[in-house]
């Protein structure tokens, strides 16, 4: 039996894949929904991706896989928690798929899966990223649909 959690969030956002894609990978962008983190890559296989906030590396992780704009998968490790440094990195997806479903109406509607995974079975940061992602998220969908992020303070 399989104990290790995994966390999966699937939502909804009026918007283009084109658009989305640009939204997890423009520095300046992220900078907008993730707190004030920017995340910093080529966004090819094998290449490094940097999270920095207030001027410091808080993750330095690799991209596992790029597709745009459908796949990007990446290593998870924050390297500024002292007690989440023992910890091996988890591995984030984000799929995205154009949305045929119940309504046109409003235009474009991509479908975004985000599973993070590879977890230890007694992970500690699983309980924080399973309050975190909802934030990131609804904050990215809030900034596509709308152009103002909901601004949180960590």
């Amino acid at each position: 039996m399989n104990t290790a959690p995994k966390f999966v969030y699937r939502t909804l956002i009026a918007t283009t894949p084109k658009k989305l894609w640009a939204a997890l990978t423009d520095p300046e962008f992220t900078t907008q929904y993730w707190g004030g983190t920017r995340l910093e890559s080529d966004w090819t296989e094998g290449s490094r991706i940097v999270f920095r906030w207030q001027g410091k590396i808080v993750h330095d992780d690799k991209i596992l896989k790029s597709e745009p704009p459908r796949l990007l998968s990446y290593t998870f490790k924050p390297l500024h928690m002292e007690e989440l440094l023992a910890e091996p990195a988890s591995r984030v997806t984000f799929e995205i798929e154009e949305f045929t479903g119940k309504s046109k109406r409003q235009g474009a509607v991509v479908k975004l899966t985000v599973t993070h995974e590879d977890f230890p079975a007694e992970s500690k940061i699983f309980p924080m990223i399973s309050q975190g992602w909802p934030d990131i998220l609804s904050s990215l969908k809030t900034l596509l649909e709308t152009g103002h992020a909901i601004e949180f303070e960590w």
